[in-house]
C-alpha cells in the first residue's frame, strides 16, 4: 500500500485558496514552486512585508528571488513610475530617465564597462551577451558550469546545470559544461576549497583541449551560483577564469543577474575578486521588480558587428520609457539610501545569527553568504545528506504559519530579502526560522 498523502501544515486562507484554485483552471502548469506550494494570492506589499488577500502578513526572505531589491511600495519608486506611466510607457526613443540611468550605471560598473544594451528578461540578456561574444571573437563555443542557471530559453538551455533541460534535446550545439567549485561538496571529490578550485580549473582546461573544437567564444559564470544554493566559489576562482579566457582569446562573461546591484555587499559580485569581465549581464534587482535586464561591456566590444548594426541588438520592450524610469529610480535609491552598505552590514549580522543556529538545529549543515545572498544547507540529522523534500516542505509550512516567506521547501535554502531590510527584521526572520526548525524536529521526535 502507498503511504497516505500528508496534509500540509500550512493552509492559505479561504480567499487565497479560492483565487488560486480558480486560476489553476486556466493557467499553464510550471509556476514557481513557492507559489504552487503556498497557494497564496497576494493583495499588497509594504516595506519588507507582503499581505495576502485574507489579511495575513509575511516577512519576505525571498524578494521574488532577489528581484524586489527595494522591497514593496517604496514611495520614491511608486511616485516616479506613476508619473512616467501617466506620460508614455512604450517606444525606443531617448528619455531623460534612460539617459540618467545609463550615465549613473557607467559610474558604478567596473572600470571600462560603460556601454549597456537593455532588455526585458535575464534569459534574453544572456542570449544577447552570447551574440555579442560571438560577434567579437568570431568563434561560437561557450562553456558554462554545473549548477549554473542562465535562463530556460532555447539558446541557453544547454548551459543549465540541472534537470530543467531533461527531455528537451537536442540542445543548441557548441555549449559545454564544467564543474563549479564548492568547498562544502566538491563535485570532483577534492578536499579543501583550494584543492576543489584547482581540480575544477584543471577539468575545464582538459574539457577545452579534449571536447571542444578549439573555437571558444566565451566562458559564462555566476560570481556566486544562485539557483544551486547561493554557492560561493573559493578565492581565486574568478581570477583563474580571467587568465584562462585571455589565454584562449575568449570573453569572460559574468552573469550578475542575482549578484548585481548590492546583493552581495558590493555593487557587483565580481568586485569581491577584483576581476573585471569582458561582458556582464544584469537584471533582477536592477529595476526594483520591473522586468528590465541588460548587457554591459566596453565600448570596443559593444561596437562588434553584427551585434552593433542598427537594430542588431535591440529589443521591442528593452529600455522603454517605463522600464527606464524603473531602473533609474531603483539605482538612484540604491545609491542614495546606501543599500549596498546596508546589504553588507545586515547580511553579516544575519549570517552570524544563522551560523550560530547551526549549532542548535540538527537540520542545518553548512551556512554561507555574502551580503544579503545567503545559503543554508538543510540536512538529515543522522546522515548529513540533503534533507528529504517532504521534511523541507514542513519547515516551509511552519515558517509560513509564523509569517515568514522562505524557500525552505528545498534542501538548499536560499535567503535573499530586500536590500532595504532592517537589522531588526532580519533577526526577526532568523528567529522565526529557528522556531520552525524546532517545531519540525519536535514533530519528528514524537512520531
Amino acid at each position: 500500500m502507498s503511504a497516505p498523502v500528508q496534509e500540509p501544515l500550512f493552509k492559505a486562507g479561504p480567499k487565497s485558496r479560492a483565487l488560486f484554485q480558480e486560476e489553476q483552471k486556466f493557467i499553464a502548469p510550471g509556476l514557481q514552486s513557492i507559489a504552487l506550494f503556498s497557494e497564496l494570492s497576494m493583495e499588497s506589499g509594504c516595506g519588507r512585508r507582503l499581505k495576502d488577500v485574507d489579511g495575513k502578513e509575511y516577512l519576505d526572505f525571498v524578494a521574488g528571488i532577489g528581484v524586489a531589491s527595494l522591497g514593496y511600495a517604496h514611495p520614491d519608486y511608486v511616485r516616479i513610475l506613476g508619473a512616467q506611466l501617466a506620460k508614455t510607457c512604450v517606444g525606443s526613443f531617448t528619455t531623460a530617465h534612460r539617459l540618467n540611468f545609463v550615465k549613473t550605471l557607467a559610474g558604478v560598473t567596473p572600470k571600462g564597462l560603460d556601454r549597456v544594451q537593455l532588455y526585458s528578461s535575464g534569459a534574453e540578456a544572456v542570449e544577447a551577451a552570447l551574440r555579442l561574444a560571438k560577434s567579437r571573437t568570431k568563434k561560437f563555443e561557450v562553456v558554462g558550469f554545473w549548477g549554473g542557471f542562465h535562463g530556460k530559453t532555447g539558446g541557453v538551455l544547454g548551459l543549465l546545470g540541472d534537470s530543467f533541460k531533461f527531455g528537451l534535446g537536442p540542445l543548441m550545439p557548441g555549449l559545454y559544461s564544467s564543474p563549479y567549485p564548492n568547498e562544502d561538496r566538491c563535485p570532483l571529490g577534492a578536499a579543501g576549497e583550494h584543492d576543489c578550485a584547482a581540480h575544477c580549473l584543471s577539468f575545464l582546461k582538459d574539457l577545452l583541449k579534449r571536447t571542444t573544437t578549439g573555437a571558444l567564444s566565451a566562458v559564462i559564470v555566476e560570481p556566486i551560483q544562485g539557483t544551486a544554493g547561493n554557492i560561493i566559489p573559493p578565492a581565486g576562482w574568478l581570477k583563474g577564469l580571467r587568465e584562462l579566457t585571455r589565454e584562449q582569446d575568449a570573453m569572460l562573461l559574468c552573469d550578475e543577474m542575482i549578484t548585481g546591484f548590492g546583493r552581495t555587499g558590493k555593487m557587483f559580485g565580481c568586485e569581491h575578486e577584483g576581476v573585471t569581465p569582458d561582458i556582464m549581464t544584469v537584471g533582477k534587482g536592477m529595476a526594483g521588480g520591473f522586468p528590465v535586464s541588460g548587457v554591459i561591456s566596453t565600448t570596443e566590444i559593444a561596437n562588434s558587428k553584427p551585434f552593433a548594426n542598427p537594430s542588431g541588438s535591440s529589443s521591442s520592450y528593452g529600455g522603454n520609457p517605463l522600464a527606464a524610469a524603473a531602473a533609474d529610480a531603483a539605482l538612484s535609491i540604491i545609491i542614495k539610501e546606501k543599500l549596498v552598505e546596508n546589504s553588507r552590514k545586515v547580511g553579516a549580522a544575519l549570517l552570524k545569527r544563522l551560523t550560530e543556529l547551526k549549532g542548535r538545529s540538527p537540520f542545518i549543515g553548512s551556512v554561507r553568504g555574502r551580503g544579503l545572498l545567503i545559503g543554508v544547507d538543510l540536512v538529515d540529522p543522522k546522515t548529513k545528506k540533503p534533507l528529504e523534500t517532504g521534511v523541507c516542505r514542513q519547515i516551509f509550512d511552519e515558517a509560513l504559519r509564523r509569517g515568514l516567506m522562505t524557500m525552505a521547501y528545498n534542501p538548499s535554502l536560499r535567503i535573499n530579502p530586500p536590500l532595504t531590510i532592517t537589522l531588526e527584521e532580519a533577526l526577526e526572520g532568523a528567529d522565526i526560522l529557528e522556531e520552525s526548525l524546532k517545531a519540525v524536529a519536535a514533530r519528528r521526535a514524537g512520531r
